[in-house]
């Protein structure tokens, strides 16, 4: 038993004089390029609290200018319950608003209008 303590207690020394000279990495993004449209729609707020926790507005912009209401509905609730989003359910028709006045077939009518 005392062997095996030995060994382990070895392992683990020799593991650790290897990992504490590494230390740690810094990584460093780029510049986010692409941002939110500023809109005075109360779903404009929610998106930059909410949605770009997890993603840029890449996702928004280089989605068809096709879509509707309902796709954009469908994709905020799919972020919440498949990707587990801190989305509040309250904040799902504000969202919904704003990303289809803004990003969708319906962004003829100005955002924040």
């Amino acid at each position: 038993m005392k062997t095996a303590y030995r060994a382990n207690a070895i392992l683990l020394s020799a593991v650790l004089a290897f990992a504490i000279p590494a230390g740690a990495k810094e990584i460093v993004l780029p510049q986010e390029q692409v941002q939110w449209r500023p809109s005075s729609l109360p779903g404009y707020q929610k998106v930059v609290q909410e949605c770009t926790i997890c993603h840029s507005a890449h996702y928004a912009e280089y989605q068809p200018t096709s879509t509707t209401r309902n796709y954009w509905e469908t994709q905020v609730k799919r972020m919440k319950t498949v990707f587990n989003a801190p989305i509040p359910d309250d904040d799902i028709p504000l969202i919904t608003e704003y990303l289809t006045r803004t990003y969708s077939v319906d962004r003829s009518k100005a955002a924040g209008q």
